[in-house]
């Protein structure tokens, strides 16, 4: 038969005593073997650190120490905005301290190249040795920008704008290159001033530009002879020639038009004078005045020979007779 054990006997087996004897002897080899552990973990850290130093100065002795890796050539594509001098001073590049191509940030150079005005695209590469790539997309300038009242000389710090209507100071190398293009006059407005680079949303800047893109289209030699643009009001266009001469457009029809102009500047230069105004919106009857002086020497854009007979012809002869009555 089973011995029963009492609820009393189980409960003294459970509670058991735990006694930890301390000494100054135990609590000295205690402090011992903790500062053992951590002296094996600093020496692990030690090692850790010093690979690392000695991994750090070999990539310093082999690639930004090395005179091999010092840029030597800033390789630019041609182009009328930057040259080399210009990149390095965009992409804060130091040349005075004969950097190493590894001591230059290029995400970081190519985004201030991208943040110059004159330039809509920008990349930059390390070409070992020595070679840093440099390719640049500059703006197109189309016109020049000018507040209507205000003169334009076309020099370094006037305003230009691109064909997407980006508005910008022309930096001094792309002055030459844009002496010849025309003159775009806008209105000063408030709401949509050009005073900092950048697009601007001008509502008499799209009709000038189609009429300047219509004259470009009948003669690629336009912009040698336009000087001005600018809208007159709700409904018309002023078109200024170099000399002078100011005719009057419509907001479309422009094909028409410009025709209708070259052909009265054509005949007026074959016969000696200078047409002062000239209203071509209308389509027959045009509406013209001259100046007395002798109109100044110019290459005069011939149109191809046509049909006589066709619709453009027959109102260009029908102007040359009416300025012959004149």
């Amino acid at each position: 038969m089973k011995r029963k054990t009492t609820k009393h006997r189980r409960s003294a087996r459970q509670n058991v005593l735990q006694v930890r004897v301390m000494s100054p002897r135990i609590a000295w080899f205690g402090f011992l073997r903790l500062t053992g552990k951590l002296c094996k973990i600093a020496a692990v850290l030690a090692v850790i650190a010093g690979t690392g130093w000695g991994v750090w100065r070999g990539i310093r002795h082999t690639f930004y120490q090395n005179p091999d890796f010092r840029l030597q050539v800033i390789d630019l594509n041609r182009n009328p905005a930057i040259d080399e001098l210009g990149v390095a001073t965009a992409a804060g590049i130091d040349l005075t301290k004969n950097p190493s191509l590894f001591d230059i940030d290029v995400s970081d150079a190519t985004a201030r190249l991208k943040a110059l005005p004159a330039i809509a695209d920008a990349r930059l590469e390390r070409h070992l040795p020595g070679t840093l790539v440099a390719r640049v997309t500059p703006r197109s300038a189309k016109a020049w920008l000018t507040a209507t009242g205000t003169a334009c000389n076309r020099r370094p710090g006037d305003w230009i704008v691109d064909a997407q209507g980006f508005a910008y100071p022309c930096p001094p190398r792309l002055a030459e290159s844009t002496a010849a293009l025309p003159i775009i006059e806008l209105s000063p407005s408030a709401d949509h001033p050009f005073d900092k680079p950048g697009k601007i949303s001008h509502p008499e800047l799209d009709p000038c530009f189609l009429l300047l893109d219509s004259a470009c289209e009948a003669d690629p030699e336009a912009s040698q002879w336009i000087q001005a643009i600018r809208q007159a009001n709700a409904w018309s266009l002023l078109l200024v020639t170099r000399e002078g001469t100011q005719a009057t457009f419509s907001l479309g029809d422009h094909a028409r038009q410009i025709e209708s102009l070259r052909a009265a500047l054509d005949h007026a230069g074959e016969k000696g004078y200078v047409i002062d105004t000239i209203n071509l919106i209308p389509k027959y009857n045009i509406p013209v005045t001259l100046r007395s002086e002798a109109p100044a020497p110019r290459a005069v854009p011939v149109p191809a020979a046509e049909d006589p007979a066709s619709p453009p012809n027959r109102r260009a002869r029908d102007l040359r007779n009416l300025l012959n009555r004149n």
